[in-house]
């Protein structure tokens, strides 16, 4: 293994035990669930003593860090609710950003108690490394638009992509309300943590590499090209704090995102 420097483990452990002691998501306003998330986050990184940048609204990934080289992306997830998957707005979810490893931080909460109570508890917590979600480093996203469109030729039409990817909680057993950390293999943890699940993703043959939509009949098509990397495999491992539940983490099969109902809209 390597001997990579990285704040994850410090960080996974002040959150693990910040749900063992209570320490409850508290409400700003009754919207933005993904800015109260990050308070409590924030607050984390704070008890590691860990230097930060400010979150803003559209920052990607939320936090990056002072000292290392490393970016923690926040979701929170309502539980029950939708948690197969989730949309990542401008950036294609990956382990590499600007030169700074990205980790992502998904959190299930009550949905019921979190509408009725101004404070509510953290149920499920994923860290994972990026990689896991996707491994390609080299696309770089840009949003593109032309004009001309219509019937006075004046208007513009923007190319603004969205992505969605499934959450760990699609993609592994034996995470559900059992805080687990997700890392590839040759990050190296000491002995505060054990391994609970060892799996591997191995990359597709083809990859999408454009698209075209008919504005005709409002079909959209993609064009692959062969994946120079197919058959890569990237291993992970699955810890939990020593002393917490042995439960197994196993990689399930790939759940295939069903259309949302929002494209209509």
């Amino acid at each position: 293994m390597q001997n990579l420097t990285t704040r994850c483990f410090d960080i996974f452990l002040a959150c693990k035990a910040a749900i063992h002691n209570g320490d409850l998501i508290k409400k700003v306003s009754d919207k933005d669930k993904e800015y109260h998330f990050q308070n409590w986050f924030e607050q984390r990184l704070a008890a590691v003593g860990i230097e930060f940048d400010d979150a803003g609204r559209n920052s990607y990934p939320d936090y990056t860090l002072v000292t290392h080289p490393e970016g923690y992306e926040l979701k929170a997830l309502a539980y029950p609710g939708r948690e197969a998957n989730f949309d990542s707005n401008s950036q294609v979810p990956t382990g590499k950003h600007k030169g700074r490893t990205v980790f992502y931080v998904f959190g299930r909460y009550p949905t019921e108690v979190a509408k009725a109570e101004r404070e509510y508890p953290l149920i499920d917590l994923v860290l994972c490394h990026g990689d896991f979600l996707n491994a390609d480093h080299t696309y770089v996203h840009k949003n593109r638009n032309f004009r001309g469109f219509g019937s006075y030729g004046d208007l513009m039409v923007r190319d603004r992509k969205m992505y969605v990817a499934p959450t760990p909680f699609a993609l592994l057993e034996g995470v559900t309300s059992l805080p687990t950390l997700i890392v590839p293999a040759d990050y190296d943890a000491d002995g505060r943590f054990q391994q609970v699940g060892r799996f591997t993703r191995v990359e597709v043959d083809q990859l999408v590499v454009g698209y075209e939509f008919d504005l005709k009949t409002n079909q959209i098509q993609a064009k692959y090209a062969p994946n120079p990397s197919a058959g890569k495999a990237h291993e992970f491992i699955a810890y939990r704090p020593t002393g917490d539940s042995s439960k197994q983490v196993k990689l399930v099969s790939p759940v295939l995102l069903a259309e949302d109902a929002s494209d209509d809209e």
